[in-house]
């Protein structure tokens, strides 16, 4: 349970952090909101998962999940350029966060 609940909190971290960007320093309230929201369920997730999952393990994937979505969400809405060594380098993240579960 806890990897599931790790995995759905490094999600939100991709939502709040894309609705931090969109927020303009919190000068938009709508993604500021989304933002809160997101947050908050994120660190909550993130405490739940740590209860059982050591603590690098469990916040290297949980930045990973984050950052890769964060990253690919920009390059699909064409925000970032998408490049092969990008691409590239999403997959190592993404091999290096399955490492760290399959270690586990």
């Amino acid at each position: 349970m806890s990897w599931i609940v790790l995995v759905v909190s490094g999600v939100l971290e991709a939502v709040w952090a894309t609705a931090l960007g969109k927020s303009e320093g919190f000068s938009k309230w709508p993604p500021a909101v989304v933002f809160a929201v997101a947050l908050a369920g994120s660190m909550a997730g993130l405490a739940y998962a740590m209860r059982d999952l050591p603590v690098g393990t469990a916040y290297a994937v949980w930045v990973g999940i984050g950052a890769v979505l964060t990253v690919v969400y920009a390059m699909v809405t064409g925000q970032e350029p998408l490049t092969l060594l990008k691409v590239v380098f999403l997959v190592m993240i993404v091999g290096g966060v399955v490492g760290l579960k399959l270690a586990h």
